[in-house]
């Protein structure tokens, strides 16, 4: 193959599929109108066959010894509790977002904690100038100790620094920044990603250090460039959150070192991301009272228990055909409970337009978060008034019985810990849980029409 020789390619946007050829549907995920065209330089051979390397060779399992190595602490409690623990040395991380949701600001701030512990850092940007970087640190505080700053995009010369410096714990961004010189490709496209994506991979696996890439968020919510991105690496943590409120969730979507189910609360202020330690009070902070539609839910995020609000409005409809909206929670699952009500308790809807919103910006995945949702339906329909001591939490069946629920003593103390007086459960669950020390009024229930009789 002579040097200089190009080639076209198609590859998938969604799973890196790659092709000869365009096509409408990729054969690998099944995508459609996912083939991208890209043209890539054909590296020369030499003329001969890569010689092999003598340094690779198996090794027995027996003689792999285990040693145990600790997590580096960032010092941020939120972001070491989605993380699982802290940092993992050698671990490859992708924090994904909204621009300007605040990704820098959050990896600036742990910059800040580690470079004061004594660790090295060494932030790599390629989309800002170092009197950028340095005016955003001059808001979030003094540093007490250095870290090492470099504005560069060119992937061969990064990898080189890398290598000279061996810090701790290197931050790229962004990803969609980083080019390799042996890819004829944009900056940002597949092929570039991808291959940027694979030089820091290896190096965080053989020099054991701690990568954070921050990856930019498409319109459909996902982490730009292929998909094959978030298989790489060990990590996947997204930055949700409105621009135009002060809060965000920092939500683990992959973890290898950890659980998936943690989430981590943060305020967003003029001296840069702060905790929020109890979530509950925040998201039941300016909540309406005596006003029919409002149940307030105990849900489960991780190992935490989290009180959130959940409103519903049940209107006469204008159109044709009724309208239904939901907001932090799953739209489906809304329509499901909506034909429960309608047959079993003869509550119909099909007039009605129907919304639904989780108020903070939460989003409630837990299915204990149906029986809080049908309460505050019913709520809004008869426009019965639900009273601001009580909480409810259950899963509900197609039959209208309630039932699940997880951690339940977990639920209930918070509930009671807040200062609620009334706790509506599944009473099947709530047999094989220790009720000692509750000061709270517990009542368990079979079905929604008992759960509705105590509202």
């Amino acid at each position: 193959m002579t040097k200089g020789k190009t080639k076209s390619v198609f590859f998938c946007k969604e799973c890196g599929y790659e092709s000869a050829k365009w096509m409408g549907q990729c054969p690998a995920c099944h995508a459609w109108n996912s083939m991208t065209e890209e043209v890539i330089h054909a590296k020369s051979s030499g003329g001969g066959k890569k010689p092999f390397s003598e340094s690779a060779a198996p090794t027995l399992l027996s003689e792999i010894s285990l040693t145990e190595q600790d997590r580096i602490a960032c010092g941020i409690g939120e972001l070491d509790r989605v993380l699982g623990g802290g940092i993992v040395p050698g671990s490859l991380i992708l924090v994904g977002g909204d621009p300007g949701i605040g990704k820098s600001t959050l990896l600036l701030q742990m910059c800040r904690s580690l470079a004061g512990k004594g660790h090295q850092i060494l932030y790599i940007s390629g989309e800002e100038s170092l009197k950028q970087i340095k005016m955003r640190a001059d808001r979030l505080g003094s540093f007490e100790q250095d870290m090492l700053l470099l504005c560069e995009t060119n992937l061969t010369d990064i990898e080189r620094v890398i290598r000279d410096r061996k810090p701790e714990v290197v931050i790229i961004d962004s990803i969609q920044t980083m080019y390799d010189e042996e890819v004829s490709s944009a900056p940002g496209s597949v092929s570039q990603v991808r291959e940027a994506t694979a030089v820091l991979l290896q190096l965080s696996k053989t020099l054991g250090i701690a990568v954070f890439i921050v990856g930019h968020v498409t319109k459909e919510g996902t982490v730009a460039g292929p998909r094959v991105l978030e298989h790489m690496v060990d990590t996947v943590l997204y930055f949700e959150g409105d621009r135009h409120a002060s809060y965000r969730i920092l939500r683990g979507v992959k973890n290898r070192f950890g659980s998936t189910n943690e989430i981590g609360v943060f305020e967003m202020r003029e001296e840069g991301l702060i905790e929020v330690e109890n979530p509950s009070m925040m998201m039941l902070e300016g909540r309406p009272l005596n006003v029919s539609g409002s149940c307030v839910a105990c849900i489960m995020e991780g190992s935490r228990p989290i009180m959130a609000e959940v409103q519903a409005l049940v209107s006469k409809s204008t159109f044709s055909a009724p309208r239904r909206t939901a907001t932090g929670y799953d739209f489906y699952r809304m329509s499901i409970i909506i034909a429960v009500l309608e047959k079993r308790l003869g509550l119909y809807c099909s007039a009605l337009d129907v919304y639904i919103n989780i108020v903070g910006g939460l989003r409630l995945d837990d299915p204990a978060a149906d029986l809080p949702v049908a309460m505050a339906l019913y709520s809004s329909l008869t426009d019965k008034v639900i009273s601001e001591k009580l909480t409810a939490f259950g899963e509900i069946g197609l039959g209208g019985e309630v039932r699940g629920g997880t951690n339940m003593r977990q639920r209930i103390l918070e509930a009671q810990r807040l200062g609620f007086e009334k706790c509506i459960v599944p009473k099947q669950a709530l047999s094989h849980t220790d009720t000692k020390g509750f000061t709270i009024k517990v009542i368990g229930v079979s079905n929604l029409r008992q759960a509705f009789n105590e509202i």
